[in-house]
């Protein structure tokens, strides 16, 4: 830690005390923007890969310096080289910012940037001069309680989306399966319901290719399974839940799941994850599967997807590879069981613990987190997660309305054709914000897509959730994060690999073996351990 950094954090601290003393009279002000004079602050952003780089040429971002009279002078980093250099430019002085808008830290990250005095604590701020995150907190303590660090401290600004709740949140289910109808009609056949009709189906596409691409006016081959191994939303391993136990592998990071009798286990042990990847083995052999989906990135899966070449495919949604008159959604299939094991900590919705930090280095901490509290008004927090209205270019995620009391309200625009995550991408800025459920009707209306996809839910995922729990978000201690972060590492690459390798080329006894010894040594037992005490300390804080 260098001493100019160092004394740069001594000056923070000590306008922190003066601020606990003295601007509590701020608060209650009806507004503080605009200032005056024009105030420059800096901060760091990512942006999608081909979308606009320049942050203040968003509309978002004019509209917010017009109406505060605040410059923010962004650092801007393309999405895809964001890990790589967020990194280095955290523990540059060169290259720090008084905030990062989107820095997407986790446990781990927040502690030893904090422990390095490179971020500071906002406890005192947010209860002082941000009253809309104030009251997102004072509504549901739950978030506040999962921002705080073990010290008591809270190091960063949360990203909270509520859509749902429980076992129909939204984020529930994220590598959501889906069939192509319109294929399904053609050859006379039936939504599958276990995994053996499924496999009968995925053939007759197979064996049909000719037939569809005549009819469709398809070029290119058919591909009766698309996917992306390893990657989120686009993983098949919602299609294994049904083997053995039902837990399937829905944790692609930390590869864990709860049980009924609330233990933590890993789902790479499980008898269910041994079958479930011979199976998709199988389906792999027999030309199913699309032998690029260890490789393609995602811009290469959507490529594909547009071109009408997929019969089965995964995502979060439909629209942003194919459309969504053509397909429906695949319920999970009955293999052993009919179940569908609920993303980890869903059940509180949307939330991201590291969405935004402030730095060492601003010399306005206060104005710095003033301005950011705005990005949590119940008006603004909706346009920077999804995008805003009066554009100048042909995307409009909102126009312009009002609700039932004749009060200003963001009413979602029809998408049409177009991608929702590429229209969304071409607007919205990331960064913290809260919306609650309570906003819908208020403020903003429910996105189409966010709606039909709580219904999906509803309809065919629920019902199969036989799972009570799924690991909560918790803030561990910086031991625990340190050590669960290095053992994690070994662990989800020896798994990941394994799971790629299996379905591309099979396994033995001997490798099964083998996988459960390394997950051993590289110290399951302790994972698992700590993992469970987090548990344990969570049912207790629920009374349970």
């Amino acid at each position: 830690m260098s001493k100019k950094l160092t004394g740069i954090m001594s000056a923070t601290l000590a306008a922190g005390m003066i601020l606990s003393m003295g601007a509590a009279a701020f608060a209650e002000e009806e507004s503080f923007f605009p200032v005056d004079e024009t105030v420059t602050l800096t901060g760091m952003i990512s942006y999608p890969v081909g979308t606009e780089s320049d942050p203040n040429k968003r509309t978002i971002f004019k509209r917010l310096e017009e109406e505060t009279n605040v410059h923010i002078e962004w650092t801007a980093i393309q999405g895809d080289q964001w890990g790589e250099k967020i990194n280095l430019n955290m523990t540059n002085l060169s290259t720090l910012t008084d905030f990062v808008f989107t820095a997407g830290f986790g446990e781990s990250d927040l502690l030893r940037y904090a422990d390095q005095e490179v971020i500071i604590p906002l406890e005192d701020y947010i209860d002082t001069v941000m009253p809309n995150l104030k009251k997102v907190f004072d509504e549901y303590p739950e978030y506040r309680a999962m921002t705080t660090a073990p010290d008591g401290h809270i190091y960063s600004l949360p990203w909270i989306e509520q859509l749902g709740a429980n076992k129909t949140a939204i984020q529930t289910v994220g590598d959501m399966s889906y069939i192509n109808k319109k294929w399904l009609d053609f050859l006379g056949l039936e939504i599958p319901e276990t995994v053996d009709q499924f496999e009968e189906v995925l053939i007759a596409f197979r064996d049909n290719a000719e037939k569809l691409q005549a009819e469709f006016g398809i070029e290119g081959s058919i591909i009766p399974m698309a996917c992306i191994m390893n990657d989120g939303d686009q993983d098949p391993s919602i299609l294994t839940n049904g083997f053995g136990e039902g837990y399937g592998d829905i944790d692609h990071y930390r590869h864990i799941a709860v049980t009924n009798d609330k233990q933590v286990i890993c789902t790479a042990t499980t008898e269910g994850f041994r079958k479930g990847m011979d199976w998709l083995h199988k389906l792999y052999t027999e030309d199913l599967i699309d032998p690029e989906a260890f490789t393609q990135e995602w811009s290469t899966y959507v490529a594909k997807g547009k071109s009408g070449r997929y019969g089965v495919a995964f995502s979060w949604d439909i629209a942003n590879i194919d459309n969504l008159t053509d397909w429906v959604v695949l319920p999970p299939l009955e293999a052993d069981v009919r179940n569908l094991t609920p993303q980890n900590g869903s059940f509180t919705s949307g939330y991201d613990r590291g969405r935004c930090v402030v730095t060492a280095v601003a010399e306005d901490p206060e104005m710095v987190c003033r301005w950011l509290d705005l990005m949590y008004d119940p008006f603004q927090s909706p346009q920077n997660n999804w995008g805003t209205y009066g554009e100048d270019d042909e995307f409009d995620i909102f126009v312009l309305g009002e609700n039932e009391n004749g009060e200003r309200m963001l009413k979602h625009a029809p998408l049409g054709d177009a991608s929702p995550v590429e229209v969304r991408e071409a607007e919205c800025v990331g960064g913290p914000l809260a919306i609650l459920d309570e906003y819908y009707g208020v403020y903003v209306t429910c996105p189409d897509d966010a709606q039909y996809r709580l219904d999906w839910i509803k309809e065919y995922f629920t019902p199969y959730m036989n799972n009570d729990y799924v690991y909560p978000n918790v803030f561990m201690d910086p031991d625990d994060t340190e050590e669960l972060s290095n053992i994690m590492a070994d662990i989800a690459k020896t798994i990941n690999s394994a799971r790629s390798e299996w379905v591309m080329n099979g396994y033995s006894d001997a490798d099964w073996e083998r996988l459960q010894e390394d997950l051993e040594d590289y110290g399951l037992e302790d994972y698992l351990a700590i993992f469970q005490k987090y548990l344990d300390a969570y049912f207790e804080s629920q009374g349970e």
